[in-house]
């Protein structure tokens, strides 16, 4: 897989196919999508006309709470599958889990086990699982996770979640990593893009904090997921291999975390407030 990838969180469908084709165009080969984004269609579309061999792009995917349940989730995995255009999917993941009813989240792992074992995904993972919810996954899981998706960027790092993904050879992989969600969504924070030390690092190296921020992560043996529909700034995301950031400032912008996450709490994550159904087609 890829270290660094291209992702479509938030990318209206009518979007989603220039920005993938650009992303591929760039150099991009590892796109991440979600049944819950609502845009799989579009990516297996820019994927399938990039005029690439499809073994060259690795495309990863989520199922979303509301098709939890080992059956619920194996005919998840179809629909993704189909809208994708594939028979394979790459890297399967959970796409949170569901702390409230966790015998769902468990029962659906099994059926990622299960499409593992028949050779219809490569890979497994999870998204935005915490220690605790790692600990019970582990305690039953026949296969251990591929990957960890969670938040990741300089305010905010999670370094015990990253720990324990070290420790049992989970990669972890940074969704919003340059920030976005400090300054795309309401809250506490002010914005990375803006930060004084990533733009004095920045400065130093004739790169913008963006590209700081990506090299951050590849640095510290991360998987990142940038997005955007900008061309500029796609292009922009991909060109972080020709500089290289010091022990000390990668140290300084690990300092800058403040503990304050953007997105949802894990455990505010239930049917009953994020369930919804996963269209067919």
């Amino acid at each position: 897989m890829p270290a660094l990838g291209f992702g479509v969180f938030q990318t209206p469908p009518d979007e989603t196919r220039a920005a993938v084709s650009a992303a591929l165009a760039d150099g991009y080969r590892n796109i991440d999508t979600a049944a819950a984004y609502g845009n799989e269609r579009q990516v297996g579309e820019a994927v399938a006309a990039a005029g690439l061999d499809r073994s060259e792009v690795f495309v990863e995917t989520k199922i979303w709470i509301s098709d939890y349940g080992y059956d619920q989730t194996l005919h998840g995995f179809e629909k993704s599958a189909r809208k994708l255009g594939v028979d394979q999917i790459d890297l399967l993941i959970l796409h949170q889990a569901l702390p409230s009813e966790f015998d769902k989240t468990l029962e659906a792992y099994r059926a990622l086990e299960t499409l593992l074992a028949d050779g219809k995904v490569r890979a497994i993972g999870v998204s935005n699982f915490m220690v605790d919810h790692l600990t019970a996954l582990l305690d039953r899981a026949t296969v251990v996770p591929a990957v960890n998706q969670i938040e990741v960027h300089p305010y905010f790092t999670q370094p015990q979640v990253q720990a324990m993904n070290a420790e049992h050879g989970i990669l972890t992989q940074a969704w919003s990593p340059i920030g976005g969600i400090t300054f795309y969504r309401d809250g506490q924070h002010s914005s990375t893009l803006q930060d004084p030390d990533i733009g004095r690092i920045a400065d130093a190296h004739g790169k913008t904090p963006a590209q700081v921020m990506l090299r951050w992560h590849l640095q510290r043996g991360r998987s990142a997921i940038p997005k955007s529909t900008n061309p500029q700034r796609i292009a922009e995301n991909i060109d972080v291999f020709d500089f290289e950031l010091t022990a000390t400032e990668l140290a300084e912008i690990d300092a800058l975390d403040t503990g304050r996450r953007g997105g949802p709490e894990p455990e505010a994550i239930t049917l009953e407030t994020f369930g919804r159904a996963i269209p067919e087609d």
